[in-house]
């Protein structure tokens, strides 16, 4: 078998056997097949795409690549949730600490955040003394107690997915939606889950801009799951204003800890509760989907969903007493106001621009290597439909250095559209997958 020929092959639309894949990953990651020709077998993919069998065969011999959990000595439907990212996207925080409650044992293993603010383990890490560095003894040990816990991604889960990514990511074939959804199934299918819940965010703060690019990929990573005899759902939600006020790490924990407490914005807290439902309801602790709601909107009622995740806070090192006094929890020590320009209606709050201005201010990545300020952020004193006074008050930007202060907060006063008419609302929940 000769790499070049599987490269003329795929260049050609022809379709590869799993033996074929499982030689190309292979001999990439053992180093035997150099970057040149991996990279011409991404871009032929990037452009011809893949049938089902072969997304299900190349998701597998990239989830081969490297261990796979088993989690069959811990009792229940394991069901993990997974976002595409978007920004002021929290929900990882709330949904799973009500579905724990719930009973459903929820492994969650998340990545860091590369972009616009950090990722889970990097909201999570702004909490004093937080540790995500377990080892998977400690992983299971506490899933077994607990029925969660957040741990990194492990170098040893699929590491093939991790050298393919990189290079991805400096051949531009990141947006190639098969090579996206084995990405994100190779490591997800590893993880020894039963259930996966997907949240598949499009609009202009994510990485899908289009609807129809959104349900491809949501239809793409279920059906692997299916193929793969794994329960698999996915909604398909709208980006294009930010999810809930917060945006930035500590900012965003402190409304996390606000929703738990039943005080949250309504856009996080219905999302939140529907993740958390679709959850309970593959965990098979309900017989039914209206069960599940009802049961999820009990366990952040009664309080013990917010228990729960400060169970999961004391256990694995940080301060549970920093979700109740925000004093505790890293705090910047500059603030600016955006004013509104004019009186009218909020017609648009462009996500993406609030994300950049985050990040530029140190509340994301723009290399791995970079190092986030946990304290920065924005926080949003409008959402898109509500009526503003010329003057009055858009958002703030907390920040703790002055270095691209005044670029940020540019590109923020310039998210902001007013009208003089009131926007048709927006529906948060698009579509459902599977």
């Amino acid at each position: 078998m000769r790499t070049v020929d599987l490269i003329l092959r795929k260049r050609g639309g022809e379709e590869l056997s799993v033996e074929e894949l499982q030689f190309l990953v292979n001999g990439y990651t053992s180093g035997d097949i150099p970057d040149y020709q991996m990279s011409a077998f991404l871009m032929a993919t990037y452009f011809n795409g893949m049938t089902d069998r072969e997304l299900s065969g190349f998701t597998e011999v990239m989830m081969q690549s490297g261990e796979i959990l088993t989690l069959s000595d811990i009792p229940g439907v394991k069901v993990d949730k997974h976002s595409t990212g978007g920004v002021g996207d929290k929900t990882s925080l709330i949904c799973a600490p009500i579905a724990a409650a719930a009973g459903v044992p929820v492994p969650m293993i998340s990545g860091r955040g590369l972009g616009h603010t950090g990722g889970t383990l990097d909201k999570l890490e702004a909490i004093p003394g937080f540790r995500t560095d377990l080892t998977l003894d400690q992983f299971r040990a506490q899933l077994k107690e607990l029925g969660l816990c957040f741990i990194g991604q492990s170098d040893e889960i699929a590491p093939a997915d991790k050298r393919l990514y990189a290079l991805r990511d400096v051949t531009g074939t990141v947006e190639s939606i098969p090579l996206i959804a084995s990405s994100i199934m190779s490591k997800k299918m590893a993880e020894g889950i039963d259930a996966l819940v997907l949240d598949v965010k499009v609009g202009n703060g994510a990485f899908m801009k289009k609807q129809v690019d959104a349900r491809r990929l949501a239809q793409a990573m279920v059906g692997i799951g299916r193929r793969l005899d794994k329960k698999v759902q996915a909604l398909i939600t709208d980006m294009n204003q930010p999810l809930g006020y917060a945006i930035g790490n500590a900012l965003e924990v402190m409304e996390v800890s606000q929703t738990l407490q039943k005080a949250g914005p309504a856009d996080l807290t219905r999302l939140s509760l529907e993740l958390a439902a679709r959850m309970i309801f593959l965990g098979k602790i309900t017989s039914t989907l209206d069960e599940a709601r009802k049961l999820a909107e009990d366990r952040l009622m009664d309080g013990s969903a917010y228990a729960k995740f400060k169970q999961v806070v004391a256990a694995q090192g940080g301060n549970p007493q920093a979700l109740d006094r925000f004093e505790l929890l890293p705090n910047a020590t500059g603030m600016r106001e955006i004013l509104s320009p004019r009186a009218g209606f909020v017609s648009a709050i462009m996500a993406e621009d609030i994300g950049r201005a985050s990040q530029m201010m140190g509340a994301g990545r723009s290399r791995k290597e970079d190092v986030i300020d946990p304290a920065v952020g924005v926080i949003l004193e409008v959402k898109i439909g509500e009526k503003v006074e010329a003057g009055s008050v858009l958002c703030r930007l907390y920040y703790t250095g002055e270095e691209n202060l005044d670029e940020s907060a540019d590109l923020v006063e310039d998210a902001f559209r007013i009208s003089g008419t009131r926007p048709d609302e927006r529906e948060l929940i698009l579509e459902v997958v599977g």
